[in-house]
């Protein structure tokens, strides 16, 4: 029987069938370049073998010598499909020492074809026939080339690169894949190698058997990529579990659930979330799909922000618009995890969102009606100060009148006098900048708009508001004593409505004296800490009774007759707008403090 043609065409044949079947992995899969490599490293194996089988067979030195110089042509697909399939499989070797293992062998392939016979032999002299497997095969003689020594250095050079690539995997944690791959292809090579040596420098007397040990090497690669096919099945059958139970758990809890894969760019996502988003349920959805409904305002951000939890790894945590195809905008809040494979690159991403449209709108509705009940408590507070503001328009305009008849008196019984009339003149302009700027503060007050947040001089902001208030002090017969420290830094806050709750807590201030026959305002600021600035208005009223002191500040709650119970409720909203916070304490010696604290403006 001839035992070496039966093993090296089944060691040829094994070969082209694990070829075969990774090929039709990689077609059915294009992303699955691993296979492709693997492919390519056991038709190489293939093509050694068949060399081998013919050289043995060789009847001629002239036909020996054409079959090995083709022999070299599948030792270079091997090594290059080998270094190629390393760094996509294993992510790892060092980028420069693969290009020299595949450049050294690319040159000794050259060489092959240019110096000599062939890579091995300057001439082959004769054939010698020995018994080898009881059948007899053909050995070369003849003149060794020199040339043989960079083929085999790329070899060599194979085996550093997998050294470096094993230790790399190893360190990494992955050590299964470092010893069944690396391992395999430093133990297989140098047997190789080792062979080769001794054969080609006619050392031992025996055929060239090359292919086995890089067939061993095909083996393990191909029993590595079966075992990750396996575990990838495993997988999937947990994943389709986990499916089954994300979604009872999305449409018990009214949420959507997703997981976004990022080497297809393909998302799985229950019924809920393809609901949210208006995707049909038989709709692939893919991360350029589901951004071309974000609203175009938004898409950046959130397509940024996505791939950044991806490169590093982090939570994704994003509220962001949907526009559906109806035009109608849907507010969504995504809270994700993203995932790496073993080498650091992106993997997958598990997220759930949820449909927040309602609570958006809702929040939209208590902004506005905020914003009216401050609009509205400005107003009422204008309103009590009516008789006050009307007394420092009148002033001023009274002024106007007079000055004017005096003017008109004057331009009548004397036209020489035109050094006084610019004297009255100039008073009329004065008086009536007097008046435009009460109106323009009122107006201001009563203008309902955002806050805007500024540096604010706290001296200027408390002296503006007395200036409205001051004729209603003089009326009720109230003392003013004003104690602003000096050094004091500028506040972070809103004019408008930091005006809006000194005017309310001078009014109630006012109030709460009505009927004392001592009747004192007093307004203080200072630094509280180096950071902070706080601002008392103190009365020597009746004080703030025991059993309403915990209510003064809750919506509805007034003691007075004809109060609307949101003064003190709006002035707390605002300073906790603007991260502070307000308090009321009885005087020692009588009447009430209301104090409220600041931020210091920091740029």
């Amino acid at each position: 029987m001839n035992w070496v043609t039966i093993i090296w065409s089944t060691a040829g044949a094994a070969s082209l069938t694990l070829a075969a079947i990774s090929l039709l992995v990689w077609s059915r899969k294009r992303k699955a370049r691993a296979h492709a490599y693997l492919a390519l490293t056991a038709i190489g194996v293939a093509l050694m073998a068949v060399t081998e089988l013919l050289m043995m067979h060789a009847g001629t030195a002239r036909e020996f010598e054409t079959v090995l110089r083709w022999f070299h042509v599948p030792v270079l697909l091997i090594i290059v499909s080998l270094v190629g399939f390393v760094r996509l499989y294993l992510r790892a070797g060092r980028p420069w020492l693969a290009w020299t293992v595949c450049g050294l062998r690319t040159l000794s392939l050259v060489a092959n074809f240019v110096f000599g016979v062939n890579l091995n032999y300057r001439e082959i002299t004769s054939l010698r026939h020995i018994r080898f497997l009881g059948e007899s095969v053909s050995i070369p003689e003849g003149v060794s080339n020199p040339w043989m020594l960079v083929g085999q250095a790329s070899l060599l050079l194979l085996v550093v690169f997998a050294v470096d690539v094993t230790l790399t995997v190893w360190r990494r944690g992955a050590r299964r894949q470092a010893l069944a791959i690396g391992g395999s292809i430093i133990f297989f090579t140098l047997a190789g190698l080792g062979e080769a040596i001794l054969v080609l420098w006619r050392i031992i007397p025996v055929p060239l058997t090359t292919s086995f040990f890089f067939l061993a090497v095909v083996g393990a690669m191909a029993l590595e990529l079966s075992v990750d096919t396996l575990r990838a099945g495993e997988l999937l059958e947990d994943l389709r579990e986990s499916e089954a139970r994300i979604a009872l758990a999305a449409d018990s809890a009214n949420v959507g659930f997703w997981s976004w894969n990022f080497d297809t760019d393909l998302i799985w996502a229950t019924e809920k979330t393809l609901e949210i988003y208006g995707f049909s349920t038989n709709e692939n959805m893919t991360f350029k799909k589901f951004l071309g409904v974000v609203h175009p305002d938004d898409r950046g951000r959130v397509g940024n922000d996505a791939r950044r939890a991806f490169r590093e790894a982090t939570d994704f945590l994003v509220e962001y618009r949907l526009v559906l195809p109806d035009k109608s905008i849907r507010w969504i809040s995504v809270r994700a995890k993203a995932n790496s494979k073993p080498s650091g690159e992106p993997h997958r991403m598990l997220g759930v969102s949820l449909d927040i449209t309602e609570r958006r709108q809702n929040e939209s509705e208590m902004v506005e009606l905020r914003l009216e009940l401050a609009h509205l408590a400005r107003v009422l507070a204008i309103s009590e100060l009516s008789t006050s503001l009307a007394h420092e328009i009148n002033q001023p305009l009274g002024a106007i009148l007079n000055n004017a008849e005096a003017a008109k008196l004057l331009l009548s019984r004397d036209k020489d006098r035109q050094e006084t009339i610019g004297e009255i003149l100039e008073d009329i302009i004065q008086d009536t900048q007097r008046a435009g700027n009460v109106v323009r503060k009122i107006r201001g007050m009563a203008k309902k708009s955002e806050a805007h947040f500024e540096p604010l001089p706290v001296d200027p902001l408390v002296k503006d508001v007395l200036k409205l208030v001051n004729s209603n002090l003089s009326m009720n017969n109230i003392t003013l004593q004003l104690d602003l420290k000096p050094g004091l830094a500028d506040v972070k806050g809103d004019r408008v409505r930091l005006q809006q709750v000194l005017m309310n807590l001078i009014a109630n201030a006012i109030y709460a004296m009505n009927n004392t026959p001592s009747r004192t305002l007093t307004i203080r600021a200072a630094m509280e800490a180096p950071d902070i600035v706080t601002v008392s208005v103190s009365d020597s009223g009746t004080g703030i009774d025991k059993a309403y002191q915990d209510a003064v500040f809750r919506p509805f709650f007034t003691t007075k007759k004809d109060g609307l119970g949101f003064g003190l409720s709006i002035c707390r909203s605002i300073i906790e707008e603007h991260g502070g916070r307000i308090w009321g304490e009885n005087n020692p010696t009588g009447g009430a403090t209301f104090s409220f604290s600041l931020n210091v403006w920091k740029g």
